[in-house]
């Protein structure tokens, strides 16, 4: 049998939601039901005895829907507590921040003349409009770049049949480890030993732009050892009635040394990439990828150049030629690019 009546559970934690909801997110809801039960007779103080509110509230929606209908019925636009620090606060955060410079709090609230927040309110007024973020460090650029690119274009048409063209360039690896981001375990963080005492190898590379063939050598950073490459590379292409070398500036390559070893070997023969244009080069793909590979391991000397040899023979021509992606190099003429992709 259906009981007569059936009144609502006593006060809670679903009670105290249900009224602070009224209060909140059903507010427009709670205010249509004062219409409602106002269209019934009932008097203002009675239903703010209801809806356990003030009778002036009840009489200010009332009023409110019989001006405007159900739009008076939404909430007002209101400014409420003004800023702290002012409304220009945040244009003067902006133009300060547009300017380069190491901008900490401290910082940024000095070169504001100390405004009278605090440093929590700052930092909320700074989020804003800005973000921590590490800078970004570019390359100068070359202002006879486009110059300098269109040159190489020019000269790689000339070349005979069966003329070979390689992109070189030089990076130093350290026996102290690299470190990387990468996943680790919640509540954890990795530690890389260091050696106490580091130690450096440069490594001198060179990838034919059609083949992938990649020819590396490990030395110092001196003209002796680039000539060594260099004579690695006639060794490798024999056949070859030309070997262009694609490489930057660095002074070793234009040492004394290197312009008289030229002058014997006319088969060898060097092209200079723009100034401070190391994008240019896709060698630099290639380094990117080994010390990515080498990063975040305590290794002995030793094992370092182990590390280092163990890069390069696991990875064939076409993978090195996918790393290195040399047609998005200006450097080459359309007719490359086409032998790019066939190579890929």
């Amino acid at each position: 049998m259906r009981p007569v009546c059936v009144f609502a559970k006593g006060p809670g934690e679903e009670i105290e939601r249900l009224r602070a909801d009224l209060r909140g997110q059903w507010r427009q809801a709670s205010r249509a039901v004062m219409v409602l039960l106002s269209l019934q007779g009932l008097p203002a103080a009675q239903i703010a005895v209801l809806l356990e509110c003030h009778p002036a509230t009840v009489r200010r929606w009332i009023g409110r829907f019989n001006s405007g209908g159900m739009a008076g019925l939404a909430d007002r636009p209101r400014r409420g507590r003004p800023l702290r620090g002012g409304t220009r606060l945040a244009s003067r955060i902006a133009a300060l921040l547009a300017r380069p410079g190491p901008w900490a709090l401290p910082r940024i609230w000095r070169y504001l003349d100390w405004p009278q927040v605090s440093m929590r309110t700052l930092y909320r007024r700074v989020r804003r409009v800005a973000i921590w973020r590490r800078p970004k460090l570019t390359a100068r650029g070359d202002p006879y770049h486009d110059h300098v690119v269109a040159g190489i274009i020019a000269r790689l048409i000339e070349l005979p049949r069966r003329a070979v063209v390689l992109a070189e360039d030089e990076t130093h690896l350290n026996l102290l480890p690299h470190v990387r981001a990468s996943w680790t375990l919640r509540g954890t963080r990795p530690t890389v030993v260091t050696p106490g005492k580091n130690r450096q190898v440069t490594v001198f590379g060179a990838i034919e732009v059609t083949t992938g063939i990649w020819i590396y050598r490990l030395g110092r950073r001196r003209a002796a050892d680039f000539i060594a490459l260099l004579g690695m590379l006639i060794e490798a292409f024999p056949a070859a009635p030309a070997i262009v070398v694609i490489c930057d500036n660095d002074s070793i390559h234009h040492a004394r040394a290197v312009t008289a070893y030229l002058t014997k070997h006319p088969r060898v023969e060097l092209l200079y990439g723009a100034r401070y244009s190391p994008h240019d080069n896709p060698v630099e793909r290639i380094w990117a990828a080994l010390k990515n590979y080498v990063a975040n391991t305590a290794v002995t000397w030793p094992g370092r150049l182990r590390q280092i040899h163990s890069f390069f023979r696991n990875r064939s021509p076409g993978q090195m030629l996918d790393t290195a992606a040399p047609w998005t190099s200006p450097w080459l003429p359309p007719r490359y690019e086409q032998n790019f992709w066939n190579a890929a």
